[in-house]
């Protein structure tokens, strides 16, 4: 069962809120020896509580989110137990809980890293890396990736070992590092048509991510937004990543 963040914090900043404005309407026009304690405390809770929660709210769902990932399928870019802020005004404002955008402010650029609820869960963040734009025909064959008919540069990272397959690609105007571990493995499809208002996503471990190749497309209504810096790297009990902490994501 999945605990929905955005929704506890926008009742609580309601709830409080509310409190405050019933407090300063209503009940300050009683007299206060008639106010029992537990409503005192109350308001007195709210007043404290009601400005940070509307703060935290406003920075969560407007400018920037912490995320976690859970998972290697963006290796080498981000490791599991990476923590991530993701800035959620790129791709336009959206309200919370309801997602529903009120501003548009940009939309996703091919080789972004991006955050985005995966359309068969909503209660579910995935985050992937942009490879196909809105009417772009993207192929994947033999870890070759083509996009309208033109190959992506790729080359053998000079530090790459069989035990370390790296390869740096070039998408956009983002040189990145991608992992190509099995090179028999076979892609489902192989080609795709990305419909308009959706976006192809596909991780930067190329044989063990589980994105559009296997998702489909993904709908604009479902970005979140752009991963931007990595600001803690801890994995269970082991000691934090100190050399990963500050480091921007390409």
């Amino acid at each position: 069962m999945s605990i929905n963040l955005a929704l506890i914090l926008t009742l609580l900043t309601l709830l409080s809120g509310l409190i405050v404005a019933l407090d300063k309407l209503v009940w300050r026009t009683r007299q206060q020896k008639k106010a029992s304690l537990a409503l005192l405390a109350l308001v007195e809770y709210a007043r404290s509580f009601f400005p940070v929660l509307l703060f935290v709210l406003v920075i969560r769902s407007f400018v920037f989110e912490p995320f976690r990932i859970p998972s290697g399928s963006m290796m080498p870019t981000l490791l599991q137990g990476d923590f991530i802020f993701v800035k959620k005004y790129s791709y336009g404002l959206r309200l919370p809980v309801t997602e529903t955008k009120i501003l548009g402010t940009g939309a996703p650029e091919r080789g972004d890293v991006v955050v985005f609820r995966l359309p068969s869960d909503p209660s579910i963040n995935y985050i992937k890396r942009v490879v196909g734009l809105p009417g772009d025909v993207v192929t994947y064959r033999r870890h070759v990736l083509t996009v309208n008919g033109e190959v992506i540069p790729l080359e053998r990272h000079p530090h790459a070992t069989p035990a370390d397959p790296r390869f740096v690609e070039q998408l956009g105007d983002r040189e990145h590092e991608i992992l190509i571990i099995d090179e028999n493995h076979v892609t489902p499809g192989e080609a795709f048509e990305v419909p308009e208002g959706h976006y192809f996503m596909m991780g930067d471990n190329r044989d063990n991510s589980k994105d559009s190749r296997y998702l489909g497309a993904i709908p604009e209504t479902h970005l979140v937004g752009e991963a931007v810096r990595i600001w803690m790297h801890i994995d269970g009990l082991q000691w934090p990543r100190w050399d990963r902490i500050g480091d921007k994501i390409q």
